[in-house]
């Protein structure tokens, strides 16, 4: 793991720098770049032949005392450690779903010296027209959450997909260009009746834990596309 080196000097430079006298954690910055790039080799999920997908937010958990002493330097610390994870990610093939997040909290469990690593693939998501109203979410009977941002369901519905000519687009490499169709309408009563079809998709839809081509959708139905999870709920009191 030769990049080890080379980000072990850039970081010594920053800890040796305008922290030095400061700097009196039990944790060391290249410790951390080691986890993150031990959690890239553990975490990393087969998409096809060539190529793996990988989490890109993370969160690394201290004692009181080292996140006291680490958490001051945490921008100029990623700022090193990113470019290297890419690196990483590059000669190993990982794919990433949107940009490289590290945060760092406290965790009064944890002994000085200690520290753990949480992580995740989170997709990025852009809205075509941008984001919702929060008016529009109020009144819309039902709402798709996806990866904490509300979509609301009203008639027609929309497409999902990672491609630009979806409505919503989502950049998981696990989508399709045209993943699959959200189809809202009214019946004879005025309820508004919610389904999903899958549209031909490579990897296909997932609700509640089934394979599915078509099917309704109601509230607390929890979707699985690519490796991001989606779920309908009612957006009241949220």
């Amino acid at each position: 793991m030769g990049w080890l080196h080379d980000i072990e000097r850039r970081l010594e430079n920053v800890v040796n720098g305008v922290f030095a006298r400061a700097f009196r954690s039990e944790v060391e910055p290249i410790e951390i770049a080691t986890r993150l790039s031990k959690e890239l080799d553990s975490q990393a999920k087969l998409l096809n032949r060539d190529k793996k997908l990988v989490p890109n937010n993370f969160t690394v958990f201290l004692s009181q005392h080292d996140y006291d002493e680490l958490a001051p330097m945490a921008r100029a610390i990623n700022d090193d450690i990113v470019p290297e994870m890419r690196r990483h990610a590059g000669e190993r093939k990982y794919v990433f779903n949107g940009p490289i997040r590290i945060d760092y909290a406290c965790d009064e469990t944890l002994t000085v010296g200690r520290f753990r690593v949480e992580s995740e693939a989170v997709a990025t998501v852009a809205e075509t027209g941008g984001a919702a109203s929060t008016t529009a979410i109020k009144r819309a009977p039902l709402v798709l959450e996806v990866n904490g941002v509300r979509h609301p369901l009203l008639p027609p519905g929309f497409t999902i997909g990672r491609g630009s000519e979806a409505d919503l687009r989502i950049n998981d490499p696990g989508i399709s260009r045209k993943h699959a169709h959200i189809i809202v309408k009214q019946d004879a009563t005025g309820d508004v009746v919610v389904s999903i079809e899958d549209l031909g998709s490579t990897n296909g839809v997932i609700v509640n834990g089934q394979r599915v081509t078509n099917v309704p959708l109601t509230d607390g139905s929890r979707i699985e596309i690519g490796s991001t999870r989606m779920l309908v709920h009612s957006p009241v009191g949220s």
